[in-house]
């Protein structure tokens, strides 16, 4: 099991900063990649960025160049860097894990994926 919980979400003016914070408890050893979504109403829920253990990352073409993601592997923390925010980026932002845990000798596993409780950016022009 995996806890994830956010902070980090606010108020801030168009063009200002913002970074999210995932923290990480639980069988945090099996955690493989991490992701941040947002949801805003109205809208479906999207992938903003996606990092992998290794550290390899991807982002949506429209926070491209003005987010960044990053991690703690030791820890298995997890963070969102947000410049140059645009009333758009408006949304509740969700730390996603996959996990996987090897649960026999055989090599059997199991494999879930765990959700924070979100944290709400909201910019303003």
């Amino acid at each position: 099991q995996v806890q994830l919980v956010e902070s980090g979400g606010g108020l801030v003016q168009a063009g200002g900063s913002l970074r999210l914070s995932c923290a990480a408890s639980g069988r945090i050893s099996s955690i493989t990649d991490m992701s941040w979504y947002r949801q805003d109403p109205g809208k479906e829920r999207e992938l903003v960025a996606k990092i992998t253990s290794g550290g390899g990352t991807t982002y949506s073409e429209a926070v491209k160049g003005r987010f960044t993601i990053s991690r703690d592997n030791a820890k298995k923390n997890m963070y969102l860097q947000m410049n140059s925010l645009r009333p758009e980026d408006t949304a509740v932002y969700y730390c996603n894990a996959d996990w996987r845990h090897v649960i026999n000798v055989e090599g059997a596993r199991v494999e879930k994926t765990f959700w924070g409780q979100g944290t709400q950016v909201t910019v303003s022009s």
